[in-house]
């Protein structure tokens, strides 16, 4: 498959319209491995179908860009097409055109494009970033080659508006799980009834609540939060169950980190059931006192924001690399049936990091 790495608008129409559900990445890699080995000025390298290339001009600085290539399934919004956006300005429409496809055209767009960058550049595509964080291409390639990975600042190609989000927050889900004694319903004292025994614990989250607010984090301001998000019990509709679950998810600041914050939930629900981790993933501060962040900044010319929800910023924060989210795309859009991005907005980012990288 041949990419039309010169002309954007053409550039992320077919990179939409290439399906990349995650698992299914390997038509739109190959085709980013082909445009990138198409031009004399990157060295390519590839690990399943994790794509990268780099740079290599001996500057005194490197600096990281990535993009998953990877969408959520399709929901008969394929193939793309273009729409009149809120203010009359087109906008392509069509799965993965904000999350992060608009991102990644910019990403193939520029590192085709601009032979001779300011700084050394490593630009990495790829897969499994919708999907548990065991297959996360990003991940993968952290652990096997984490030399890739080094550099001054990490940009994620995340949809941000346009904006700078700094940093990320944590994520712990966890359940409480609560037991009790099976009976026939006509006679419920014989049993004790688990689904009863869970009211203590959503008590617990609802009246905790005020303790969860914002938090200053180098200068961004995060807010925490602590929401139950599924509930699971019963058996049949005349039996007095003996377990119910609920699975709650804790938000919290960049500066707390998984130990502590999984030591603050365990204090909250002690005595209430048996408490489970499912999984956790720590946050990342903003790295903005950096001098490659504040050169980013001030180059894009663009308002910094706190980044709310996880992103792969944090992988980078645990290779000790600054890192900052920044792309096109309404992120409350992300994994919407009526996914659309502004086409302006991509050009705009595109024009910002062409900017950047001249300087």
């Amino acid at each position: 498959m041949s990419l039309p790495v010169a002309d954007l608008d053409a550039l992320l129409r077919t990179v939409v319209d290439t399906p990349s559900v995650s698992g299914s990445e390997g038509p739109l890699a190959d085709g980013v491995e082909e445009a990138l080995r198409a031009v004399a000025h990157l060295k390519v390298g590839r690990q399943g179908n994790t794509v990268w290339a780099r740079t290599e001009l001996g500057r005194t600085s490197r600096v990281i860009i990535a993009g998953h290539l990877d969408t959520v399934p399709v929901a008969d919004n394929l193939p793309s097409r273009l729409i009149d956006g809120p203010d009359g300005q087109p906008m392509l429409w069509g799965r993965g055109s904000v999350d992060m496809k608009g991102g990644v055209a910019v990403m193939l767009h520029i590192a085709t494009s601009v032979a001779v960058p300011s700084r050394d550049v490593t630009w990495v595509f790829y897969d499994c970033e919708e999907v548990d964080a065991s297959r996360n291409g990003l991940g993968r390639l952290a652990a096997a080659q984490p030399e890739i990975l080094s550099g001054d600042l990490a940009i994620l190609m995340e949809p941000t508006n346009g904006l700078v989000e700094g940093g990320c927050q944590g994520t712990l889900r966890f359940t409480v799980t609560t037991r009790g004694v099976a009976a026939h319903s006509a006679r419920g004292w014989l049993g004790t009834d688990a689904i009863h025994a869970m009211a203590p614990v959503l008590a617990r989250v609802v009246e905790v609540q005020p303790m969860f607010g914002e938090v200053d984090v180098d200068g961004l301001t995060y807010r925490e939060g602590l929401n139950a998000t599924m509930i699971d019990g019963g058996v049949a509709a005349n039996v007095i169950p003996d377990r119910c679950a609920v699975q709650i998810n804790y938000r919290f600041a960049p500066s707390v980190s998984v130990a502590d914050a999984e030591a603050r939930m365990r204090a909250l629900f002690d005595g209430l059931g048996e408490f489970t981790v499912l999984d956790a993933s720590a946050g990342a501060r903003p790295g903005l006192d950096s001098p490659a962040a504040q050169a980013f900044v001030a180059a894009v010319g663009v308002d910094v924001a706190p980044k709310y929800g996880w992103t792969d910023v944090a992988r980078f924060s645990a290779l000790g690399v600054p890192a900052l989210n920044y792309g096109p795309g309404d992120p409350s859009l992300c994994h919407a049936d009526d996914e659309a991005v502004s086409l302006a907005q991509v050009r705009q980012c595109a024009d910002a990091l062409t900017r950047w990288l001249g300087n």
